[in-house]
């Protein structure tokens, strides 16, 4: 059952969808209600914690026993609306047994297909389902409320799972965050937004926070694989822990001077870093494109004609601009002057709460540039004990 709201991101009118979480505690509502004696509901709805309401097909209504006592279980499937989620379609079943105890006591344990945490830092402790505390509470309340309309007044015992939620979890972050053998319950506000932004910089914050909680001397900054195969390719920097921060490296960095990390490097492409030096700390192309303008300047200030700068203005991508500079023979000074600019920018983010350098690379040339100080940050941090954290 489709939900009708509707937000609009990058021009387009975008609808939104319903997290885990809330998907999740419809089920265990409509299998708590079942496990009370009703009948098996045909859907079921609830009003998220940002106030809004959501209703949702009850799949799979199924009566049986769990370790010997009756129980129940539905499922909802996941339903992510516009937004691009791996989730999107999974069937998240609940399963809910009766038990003696005070009403509103409701343990909530997870099943196959819902993740485990085995890394400190988390919203939940190591060890246990990684179903988030807004969501568990949202379980807790939709089982008493269902119990309550029948008439009982008991405890209850849910068991959250998802089929086919340890294949799906290996496309999401779950696996770098210490989550084994499934999916994430997710959702602080219930309901999904398109194309959120905040979603993936809160995804950041989560890793640099865990790093920082386990003693981390330094992390490196990536915007993704392109990053993360350069680093890998070199045996001190993929020692270092590492963080992939999509277009988002000023929310990185402040995640960094947040969670009181020391020491960072900056690692990236020049498509990226190029931006980042003309003092971008979103690199979106909807954001800006400064590229070829941060070149041309560069090369400007470098002694380039007009002839060259027109080129490298009109390059179409930057490792064409990079070519115009090399037959010019003005790579080496240019890439030095944008890469003194890259260190000065990211000091300037860092206001002093820690250590920052960069190292700017090409595809096709390798390594163009790194910031002064990069050489003595990356020892500093192999020798601190870079290697003793696992990505």
């Amino acid at each position: 059952m489709a939900l009708e709201r509707y937000v609009w991101a990058g021009g387009r009118r975008l609808r939104c969808g319903y997290t885990t979480g809330s998907c999740a505690a419809m089920a265990a509502g409509a299998a708590a209600g079942m496990a009370a004696g009703g009948p098996a509901p045909a859907t079921a709805r609830l009003v998220t914690p940002s106030g809004v309401a959501v209703e949702a097909d009850v799949l799979e209504p199924r009566l049986g026993t769990w370790e010997g006592s009756p129980c129940a279980s539905c499922a909802v499937r996941k339903d992510g609306g516009d937004d691009v989620d791996a989730t999107d379609g999974l069937l998240i079943r609940a399963r809910v047994r009766l038990e003696r105890g005070t009403a509103g006591e409701v343990r909530v344990v997870g099943g196959p297909g819902e993740g485990r945490v085995t890394l400190p830092g988390l919203d939940q402790p190591v060890g246990q389902a990684a179903i988030n505390s807004v969501p568990r509470a949202m379980i807790a309340a939709e089982v008493t409320r269902a119990l309550r309309e029948r008439g009982r007044e008991c405890a209850a015992v849910v068991e959250v799972s998802v089929p086919g939620g340890e294949r799906v979890a290996a496309r999401t972050f779950n696996p770098q965050l210490g989550i084994q053998g499934g999916i994430s319950i997710l959702g602080t506000s219930g309901i999904v937004e398109p194309m959120s932004v905040r979603a993936l910089c809160d995804t950041v914050d989560l890793q640099v926070r865990q790093l920082a909680e386990t003693g981390a001397a330094g992390v490196v900054l990536v915007p993704g694989n392109y990053g993360a195969d350069f680093v890998a390719a070199d045996p001190t920097l993929a020692r270092i822990p590492l963080v992939r921060f999509s277009n988002y490296l000023g929310s990185a960095l402040d995640s960094c001077a947040r969670h009181g990390i020391s020491r960072v490097l900056v690692v990236g492409h020049a498509g990226k870093l190029v931006k980042v030096a003309a003092g971008v700390m979103d690199t979106h192309s909807r954001t800006a494109d400064c590229r070829l303008e941060t070149l041309c300047a560069h090369a400007a200030l470098c002694g380039a004609d007009a002839d060259v700068a027109r080129a490298v203005f009109a390059a179409p991508t930057t490792e064409a601009a990079l070519d115009v500079l090399d037959d010019a023979g003005l790579l080496a000074p240019v890439m030095a002057s944008v890469t003194d600019a890259l260190g000065e920018r990211l000091r300037r983010r860092a206001a002093g709460s820690f250590a920052v350098e960069a190292i700017m690379f090409s595809t096709r040339r390798g390594e163009l540039g790194r910031t002064a100080g990069a050489d003595a940050l990356v020892a500093e941090m192999d020798e601190a004990g870079g290697n003793d954290h696992g990505r």
